[in-house]
């Protein structure tokens, strides 16, 4: 595989989620002046050619923030994350026909490192594999660039008997984890993935933006 096949692909955010532990939609909370989604959205932009939001059929989220094409799901029901990946892929290979793969990011992850796609796809291009994030010993499964090629491959796990994890999915498919650093900040150590799921985890973020916008 030659990597200039890989450099800017388009990118899908997932947000796909329930957001039960937080208490309202991710899309729209506010981490200092902007949403969650506009947070990621400004760090992944400059990153692919194109940036894509997997929601569910009928989802108000986002509508107040960047104007994204909508990629909904095409599996009936709420999945989980892999039914997003699998709804990348295909509108990856629809719009973006020439594209062999996609990067998809969860909406809840504001410091994702401004180099996750040019780190992922070395890695991706040198091994032909899947290339899945990792900080601090900690695999971040949704953080990943996809071969579009894999959708019959997903689509047929997503149709088995098996509970759809997206770790399930990847222990049958050639994967390479790149480890990213930690960054620097005032308060300490920031892991870029960190995720917010809850009221806590937000007021945690607060802080960090405040030293590390």
């Amino acid at each position: 595989m030659n990597g200039d096949q890989l450099l800017n692909p388009p990118g899908v955010i997932l947000a796909g989620g329930r957001s039960r532990r937080m208490g309202q939609d991710k899309a729209t909370v506010l981490l200092g002046s902007r949403t969650l989604l506009e947070h990621v959205v400004a760090r992944i932009r400059p990153q692919v050619c194109a940036l894509a939001l997997n929601v569910p059929q009928g989802s108000a989220a986002g509508n107040s923030a960047a104007a994204l094409p909508r990629v909904p799901d095409t599996l009936p029901g709420r999945r989980g994350p892999l039914a997003g990946i699998l709804a990348a892929m295909r509108h990856t290979a629809a719009h973006h026909p020439h594209v062999t793969h996609v990067l998809t990011v969860p909406i809840d992850s504001p410091f994702l490192p401004k180099d996750l796609m040019a780190r992922l796809a070395e890695h991706a291009a040198s091994s032909e594999a899947i290339a899945i994030a990792s900080s601090d010993g900690h695999l971040h499964p949704v953080c990943g660039l996809w071969p579009v090629s894999l959708a019959g491959r997903l689509q047929a796990f997503l149709d088995g008997p098996e509970e759809p994890r997206v770790r399930s999915f990847l222990e049958g498919q050639k994967t390479s984890v790149v480890e990213f650093d930690l960054a620097v900040t005032a308060l300490g150590p920031l892991d870029p993935f960190l995720n917010l799921n809850t009221p806590e985890d937000l007021e945690i973020a607060r802080r960090f933006l405040e030293t590390h916008p």
